[in-house]
């Protein structure tokens, strides 16, 4: 599974209740690396962020299922001329482990990851924040937008007040609660015991939506000996880590695990 030359492409994969703009420092960083880098938009989320929120609640967004996602990032993948390496944040990283099931990637990367159907801890941040995404006493015809009180508590917790509202205002996004709720359903069911390309996760040490013991129970269900499956944990990293003071740093991260495995292959 050489990486270079050349080198595979990159397709970054967006989460849910932002917009594809959150890869902009990553996308920049690699493509500095001589990667080329693609971060397709989820349906409906080709527009900035604040022209969707004024979308909301009726927006086309709701009509989104976790298998329109899903489509998005198999057809586009289709159309390279190489099997890509593939990076995603949140629900994205639950998109990046269809992927790899689906055998689709060379390898993937999950940050703060959205878990696969069947992966549960015990975590009352994790409840507080994923419970009002599911919008379950509402209608599925309109979207969850997340308040700014919540972006503080879920996403941007211990970051300056200055940038949860910067990244807000630039980020935050409608999404379809059907989406969400696919996170639920046997289309998010992974086969931890399935050969894979190698994949990385990455865990923020402060998230509270999606907490460093959801990512690590994640990466103990993976179970073929044959196949790379890693996981770190970054202190004090929030929900919002592709946009931290330390994203170069993470980046880089990642950038060094992708050149071992290109050079252990």
């Amino acid at each position: 599974m050489p990486f270079s030359p050349p080198r595979p492409a990159i397709v970054f994969i967006t989460g849910a209740v932002v917009t594809s703009a959150s890869w902009a420092n990553w996308q920049a960083y690699f493509e500095g690396e001589g990667y080329t880098c693609y971060a397709p938009d989820w349906p409906h989320k080709q527009a900035p962020a604040a022209e969707l929120r004024r979308q909301h609640p009726h927006s086309p967004i709701a009509q989104n299922g976790l298998q329109d996602v899903l489509r998005v990032y198999t057809e586009f993948i289709a159309r390279l001329p190489a099997k890509p390496i593939v990076i995603g944040h949140s629900f994205g990283g639950l998109i990046v482990q269809l992927l790899l099931q689906q055998n689709a990637v060379v390898a993937g990367v999950a940050i703060e990851s959205a878990p696969p159907l069947g992966v549960v801890v015990a975590n009352w941040s994790l409840v507080r924040s994923v419970l009002p995404m599911l919008g379950l006493f509402s209608s599925l015809k309109t979207t969850f937008l997340p308040t700014f009180a919540q972006w503080q508590y879920a996403i941007a917790n211990g970051l300056p007040l200055a940038d949860q509202q910067k990244y807000y205002d630039q980020l935050a996004a409608p999404e379809s609660k059907k989406t969400i709720r696919g996170a639920l359903s046997l289309l998010a069911r992974v086969d931890f015991a399935r050969p894979h390309a190698p994949l990385l996760f990455l865990a923020g040490g402060a998230d509270r939506i999606m907490p460093a013991a959801l990512n690590r129970a994640n990466h103990r269900r993976y179970r073929h000996a044959a196949s790379v499956t890693d996981f770190e944990e970054l202190p004090g990293r929030c929900h919002a880590m592709l946009g931290q003071s330390t994203w170069r740093e993470d980046a880089a991260l990642v950038e060094r695990w992708l050149t071992a495995q290109a050079t252990s292959a």
